[in-house]
């Protein structure tokens, strides 16, 4: 993926803190910029893992997971439309919607090495950790005849280590998410297969 430094680091106006989109909105925005089914399921299935995340982990409340889920939903919105302009375009969009500057800033963290806006929240860290592994696990399951049904974190982690298998997948933005944070990488993967197996488009 090319450099797409977004020349800063503070995204929205503070005076929109609260506001978030609805799931209708937010679908809505989905299909209408992301013609691809299989980039559309990957982004509900980030969208899925972050929610679960926020609720079950963080112990945070409806109104908030919903930030999470608005966030991991949208965060490639713009990949397929305009992939010179990634992350520029949503953030733009969301923006003149007047979004909560935090779920705003926690898309353009999912990339760091090439947004150049380094994770800060827990929000921001776990976005991170979870879009490129969520793919990755998502390659996995493909391959499998029976997908998600059986499958275990001990696979998953023999094909991390198989760098011919889903090679457009950088392990070492894995290895820097996962640097981030208190939870070993077996955890995550096995966090992300139960919550993601049964996202459908």
């Amino acid at each position: 993926m090319a450099i797409l430094s977004l020349g800063r680091t503070d995204f929205g106006n503070p005076v929109n803190t609260g506001n978030t989109l609805s799931e209708e909105e937010t679908l809505g925005i989905l299909n209408e910029w992301v013609p691809n089914e299989r980039l559309r399921l990957h982004m509900l299935q980030v969208g899925a893992v972050m929610k679960a995340w926020a609720l079950e982990q963080e112990d945070l409340p409806p109104d908030e997971a919903q930030k999470w889920w608005v966030a991991g939903v949208l965060h490639d919105a713009d990949w397929e439309k305009y992939p010179d302009s990634h992350c520029r375009m949503i953030i733009e969009e969301l923006e003149k919607r007047e979004i909560d500057p935090a779920i705003i800033r926690t898309i353009a963290c999912h990339g760091p090495r090439y947004f150049g806006v380094e994770p800060e929240t827990s929000m921001e860290k776990m976005i991170y950790v979870f879009d490129e592994l969520s793919g990755f696990i998502h390659a996995a399951a493909l391959i499998r005849p029976t997908r998600y049904e059986g499958m275990d974190v001990k696979s998953v982690m023999k094909k991390l280590k198989t760098p011919s298998f889903a090679a457009q997948v950088d392990r070492t933005d894995i290895e820097d998410a996962l640097s981030r944070i208190g939870t070993p990488l077996e955890e995550i993967i096995s966090f992300i297969i139960e919550k993601q197996k049964d996202v459908k488009i």
